[in-house]
């Protein structure tokens, strides 16, 4: 896979049985296969798809490489991704000043224009959290992703009270909170929403499709759009439970492999989707290695292979090991060149 001129690869579908590549045809999808969400809402809309969480490329002197990010970005957008969530975790939040995470925000919103919709992930301490949302809101993003509170004491009350506070603070953006908690209830969510009329969908992250089942049922599953929030490999499993959208990381280098793997779940294709599944089920499993340690740097490794942005990441993660490095290489070179 190198980059073209949109960076996108050529054959990143599942084969068909002529040898061709099976890949997603966006403009040719209808909305009205879209289940699960209101079209009149284009917050709505925008979650009930691949959810990009784009990586924030660092320079040599380790400051953010605009240019890197506005290709990375365009690259994306040429490849037709509509939902574009700058300050998620792939994006390194944790590990960007807040001036960076601000500058990541008004970057990407300016990319997008009106091709995408952009989710701007904020969280930390709770008077941080809203400043970025209204920030977020000012820039013209149309939501927020609220990152799990990084607390080692979080009740259930309080867990309302944090995303009603951020919520409260920009009415006219959606809200998206990241549920990484299996102790949280669905209850809790349905009367943050019962207060919230603006938290619109949920990013679930918990690796339980069976609980995730329960908590949207819990919450009230058609008041939500329900994010599959740990990306492809769990995808199938919770679309089955009432999912319409997933996050992607993998998006930064395989967009089409995502799309493939959206457009088959739509279509209720459960062998395409598994077939696209076990394609990139080694990338993922590197990701997810050792506690999700390298979760950033594998995906940073395949975008330095196929020249795109620098392996960089920010200390708690590390650069890969070369012996991982040349698997991913491998890896890359496997879904096509």
């Amino acid at each position: 896979m190198t980059p073209a001129t949109s960076g996108t690869p050529t054959n990143a579908g599942p084969s068909t049985d002529s040898g061709t590549a099976a890949t997603p045809d966006r403009a040719g999808w209808d909305s009205s296969d879209r289940a699960g969400w209101d079209s009149s809402d284009p917050r709505r809309a925008a979650l009930a798809d691949v959810v990009a969480i784009p990586v924030t490329p660092f320079a040599a002197d380790g400051s953010l490489d605009r240019p890197a990010h506005r290709a990375l970005l365009r690259r994306l957008l040429d490849t037709g991704i509509r939902t574009l969530t700058p300050n998620g975790n792939t994006g390194e939040f944790h590990a960007l000043s807040p001036g960076e995470r601000r500058a990541v925000t008004e970057l990407t919103v300016a990319e997008a224009g009106e091709r995408a919709t952009v989710v701007v992930g904020v969280g930390h301490d709770l008077a941080t959290a809203t400043a970025d949302a209204r920030h977020a809101a000012d820039a013209g993003a149309r939501l927020v992703m609220v990152h799990q509170p990084a607390h080692p004491y979080v009740s259930g009350a309080g867990w309302v009270a944090y995303h009603r506070a951020v919520a409260e603070a920009v009415p006219g953006l959606g809200v998206v909170p990241y549920v990484r908690d299996p102790r949280l209830p669905g209850s809790r969510l349905a009367e943050l929403a019962d207060v919230c009329p603006n938290v619109t969908g949920v990013k679930y992250a918990v690796p339980d499709a069976a609980r995730f089942a329960a908590f949207a049922r819990d919450a009230g599953a058609e008041r939500f759009v329900w994010v599959a929030g740990l990306a492809e490999p769990y995808a199938p499993a919770y679309f089955s439970a009432g999912a319409t959208g997933f996050t992607s990381g993998l998006v930064n280098v395989a967009p089409l492999l995502s799309l493939a793997m959206l457009g088959a779940l739509r279509a209720g294709d459960h062998g395409t989707a598994m077939a696209v599944w076990e394609r990139i089920r080694r990338f993922e499993e590197l990701r997810a290695a050792d506690g999700s340690a390298a979760n950033v740097s594998v995906v940073k490794e395949a975008l330095a292979v196929l020249g795109l942005c620098r392996r960089d990441v920010r200390p708690p993660s590390s650069v890969l090991p070369e012996p991982v490095r040349a698997e991913v290489a491998q890896i890359v070179a496997g879904w096509g060149r």
